[in-house]
């Protein structure tokens, strides 16, 4: 059983839909994993081309404390803008790019109103921040310092000194702790450690 990676087949230029080559559209193409970046950043600082990589930003709890990371919000792929007859060979062998996501000799493209409704719903700029306020009553997990690791329930929020007070079961009773805001971690926040 052959459990080799599909390798993207060079394209032939005549084989491809003429409304494809003489149209810019927006094409999907996948990078090498972790650098999505590096490749968004050549394609557009060295050949002008427009690239959409929409990114997430979050905080997780490590031990040293809690720590943020920003990902791809899709791992492993970004949109550009071209004129594929012009472009597609320089990017099939740009710098982190494993080249243009194709179905055979059809390079499918993405209509431009998914690309406008990806940047409303990421906001201004490519990156969206995952931190939204907590609220009393919700279950956190603590990060770094003595308390690592253990989980509580905030029971008051002071935003102005970023301060959180929680419960938590420690030693067998409860007992109100009163923490920096950036110690404390949303449990469900914990579900982007799948992103990573």
């Amino acid at each position: 059983m052959n459990t080799s990676p599909i390798q993207p087949q060079p394209l032939n230029l005549a084989t491809l839909n003429s409304q494809t080559l003489t149209n810019t559209a927006w094409f999907c193409i996948r990078t090498q994993s972790k650098r999505e970046h590096i490749a968004a950043a050549w394609l557009n600082r060295q050949k002008g081309i427009e690239v959409y990589l929409p990114r997430i930003r979050f905080r997780r709890t490590l031990k040293r404390g809690p720590v943020w990371f920003t990902n791809a919000l899709f791992p492993n792929y970004l949109f550009a803008r071209f004129d594929l007859a012009k472009w597609v060979q320089e990017i099939d062998c740009a710098p982190a790019v494993h080249g243009i996501v194709r179905f055979g000799a059809h390079c499918p493209t993405i209509p431009d109103a998914v690309i406008e409704s990806l940047r409303a719903t990421i906001g201004p700029g490519q990156l969206h921040v995952i931190n939204e306020p907590l609220h009393p009553g919700e279950c956190v997990k603590l990060s770094g310092g003595v308390f690592h690791g253990l989980q509580a329930v905030v029971t008051r929020v002071m935003p102005g000194r970023d301060r959180v007070g929680v419960l938590l079961d420690f030693l067998g009773r409860q007992t109100k702790v009163e923490l920096a805001g950036t110690a404390v971690i949303r449990i469900e926040d914990e579900r982007w450690r799948a992103l990573r």
